[in-house]
This record gives C-alpha cells, structure tokens and sequence, in this order.
C-alpha cells in the first residue's frame, strides 16, 4: 500500500490570480443576500427617519417596542430569536426603554436570570401613536411593489424557510 502524497499548496501567486479573476467575475450588485441586506437596512432606515424625531427613539429601540406590544409579555432572548437582533444589543435597548419608562421588567420568582418585559402606560401610549406610523409606511411599500406584491412576500418567504431545506 503506498502512503498518500502530500502534495504541497499552490505558490500564493497562483492564489492571488484566482482570487483576483474570482473578485472580477463576481456580480456584488446581483448577490441576492446583499441585495436583501442592502434592500432591508434602507426600508429600516426610511421608517426610522419617521420615528427617530418624533418619538426619539432608535432601529433597536422599535424593534423591541413592536415586538413586546405586538407578542405581550415576552423576554429579551424571545426579542433576539424573533428579530435576528444580537442579544447584547436587544437588551441595552430594553434597558433604555425601561429607564425611559416604557416598558418594564417582571422577574421570574422561581428564577431571576429569565426577566419577561411589557409595555407601561407610556409605553402602550407611544406605540399607539407609533403603529400607525408604520402602517402609513407598509401601505407605501405596498404601493411601490404594485402588482409585484403577493410574488415578492412568496419569494421572501422561499428564502426565509431555504435554511432548513438546505442538504449540509
């Protein structure tokens, strides 16, 4: 039986060559996930130029107050799960909304570590002047996509549910 050859790597030049004829032949502007990211960072930051002045709150912050006044009671890891937010960054928003007095802690009795966050008055009072405000925007992304709607939340649900459809 012959031993199996250790055959050497190619000499970085070689690297470098089909790095750079690989770097020239991509398309980055018809990458369908920067395309997605790119789509979705400038839909998130219109909405957010509407809320930012007048309700003085950031992208974190909304993502988080929609959430809890849309799923109720619910925890910092169930906002991180829900919105593919980083979990340190869900939860320095929770803490800027609970010392604005928007929302609130309840502590689980039987164990301290899990903390469920829920709307205050104020809160529900701000998210009643701020939905609307989100609505008036989906119903002009709606008007921009025109007949191209119903195919395009089709596609954006295929690639969504494509993770777990993917042979590893």
């Amino acid at each position: 039986m012959t031993a199996p050859r250790n055959t050497p790597p190619p000499p970085a030049a070689d690297l470098g060559k089909a790095s750079a004829a690989a770097s020239q032949s991509f398309d980055l502007a018809g990458f369908t996930a920067y395309r997605l990211a790119v789509a979705a960072q400038s839909l998130s930051e219109e909405l957010a130029r509407q809320y930012r002045d007048r309700f003085g709150i950031s992208i974190p912050d909304w993502r988080v107050l929609v959430h809890v006044s849309t799923g109720g009671d619910i925890s910092v890891r169930d906002i991180e799960a829900r919105v593919a937010m980083e979990k340190s960054k869900a939860s320095r928003a929770a803490s800027r909304l609970v010392a604005r007095g928007l929302l609130q802690k309840h502590v689980n009795d039987t164990d301290r570590r899990l903390v469920r966050l829920s709307l205050t008055p104020e809160g529900k009072a701000l998210m009643d002047a701020l939905l609307p405000v989100a609505e008036t925007y989906q119903r002009e992304i709606d008007a921009r996509l025109g007949p191209l709607k119903e195919a395009f939340e089709a596609a954006l649900d295929a690639v969504v549910a494509a993770p777990e459809k993917v042979p590893r």
